[in-house]
């Protein structure tokens, strides 16, 4: 699978998230290291500490299937921005693949990537406890 097509199967999420709060919905798309893809969206919540990221969804998808090693990650939302990972999802994926590409996109399916390292410098992980 191509980067632009790895990109737009995460733009199909954009119609399965649930952001009656943020009205920011956010689609992404999880490539196992077997070429498996792990698709996701975010889901909010009155309690907002209970929402889930678009990233999170994939990964605990893929978790949940066996699936601990990853390949890239494309992350899209609806704005002329670029779509970033949060904190929280950067040390989620770092856990399982520190050398993850992330490719991020905007509402115009253009994007950049970057490795998961360069978006976490320093990341706290699995090595780190010894």
């Amino acid at each position: 699978m191509t980067d632009q097509a790895l990109v737009d199967l995460a733009f199909t999420m954009l119609s399965r998230s649930y952001a009656p709060y943020s009205n920011f919905p956010v689609g992404a798309a999880l490539e196992g290291a077997d070429g498996v893809v792990y698709t996701g969206c975010n889901v909010e919540n009155a309690a907002y500490g209970s929402c889930i990221c678009a990233e999170r969804t994939a990964l605990v998808k893929a978790i949940s299937e066996g699936c601990r090693s990853f390949r890239r990650l494309a992350v899209v939302g609806n704005s002329p921005d670029y779509c970033w990972p949060c904190g929280s999802c950067r040390q989620m994926l770092y856990e399982f693949s520190p050398d993850l590409e992330v490719l991020v996109a905007n509402k115009d399916h253009q994007f950049v990537k970057y490795t998961l390292r360069q978006l976490l410098p320093c990341g706290f992980g699995p090595d780190t406890l010894g």
